[in-house]
């Protein structure tokens, strides 16, 4: 029993202590994309204020962030 804990232990403080790396588009794992699809939410977040803001869309494609105006 104490080994089990221990082990799930381990793990926890591992999954903890990632940060998300450039790489982790291009991996397939469940930690990698969830910190790949965090970071895009975080950078997408910090780019709107921006005057001529794009997104980096996943797929490749930029979207372009224009204030509407009314004619």
């Amino acid at each position: 029993m104490f080994t089990l804990k221990k082990k799930n232990a381990d793990q926890n403080t591992e999954v903890a202590g990632r940060v998300f790396d450039p790489s982790d588009y291009e991996k397939k794992n469940q930690l990698s994309s969830g910190l790949a699809t965090t970071h895009e939410q975080a950078t997408d977040t910090y780019t709107e204020g921006e005057i001529g803001a794009v997104i980096d869309d996943v797929d490749g494609e930029d979207i372009q962030i224009g204030k509407k105006t009314k004619k």
